[in-house]
């Protein structure tokens, strides 16, 4: 797989990852040294996008299919994954909401 460094990125510029592409899939860009950020054709990208969605698409079918699912109402849901008032949210793991960034895991 070609690897572009952060620098030839920032001086050269599209024209480094379209060299990088041009017989390659994929590219990995590298920050100081480590591998940090995967480029790749916006093509290719589509085409994982939709795979990475049929294959969801299959598991929830499958899911169906095997009666792994709940039949409730939103506000039964909401309560169970731990987001109404009145729910003990320590028993999810979960941590008081924040204004800015919403629930959070607790650690």
């Amino acid at each position: 797989m070609a690897t572009i460094s952060a620098n030839d990125l920032k001086t050269k510029g599209v024209a480094a990852i379209e060299a990088a592409l041009a017989d390659q899939l994929e590219a990995i860009v590298s920050v100081r040294g480590k591998d940090r950020f995967g480029v790749l054709d916006l093509d290719r990208y589509h085409y994982l996008r939709e795979y990475e969605l049929e294959s969801a698409l299959a598991e929830t079918r499958a899911d169906l299919a095997a009666g792994r699912f709940v039949v409730e109402s939103a506000e039964d849901h909401m309560r169970r994954i731990g987001t109404l008032p009145g729910l003990d949210e320590r028993a999810f793991g979960w941590s008081s909401p924040s204004a800015i960034s919403g629930w959070r895991r607790a650690s």
